[in-house]
């Protein structure tokens, strides 16, 4: 299923994942009071830097910085 997934839409499967995560994150940053790492938490990292990191990564800002500046 992973490699139909791939040449159907040229992402894999954790890509998938991971987009939807930061957008779920992106929603609870600007729509809510909680901590990032309640954030990380309730979206299913055990190690909120982890979150933190892939945040980063796939946006270009800490969830912090989309926070402040959303």
């Amino acid at each position: 299923m992973s490699d139909l997934l791939k040449k159907e839409t040229g992402k894999n499967a954790q890509e998938h994942i991971h987009y939807f995560l930061i957008e779920a994150a992106k929603n609870i940053l600007i729509n809510s009071d909680k901590t990032v790492n309640e954030i990380a938490y309730n979206l299913g990292f055990e190690y909120p830097q982890y979150f933190n990191k892939l945040f980063k990564q796939k946006t270009g800002q800490t969830p912090l910085e989309f926070r402040n500046l959303s």
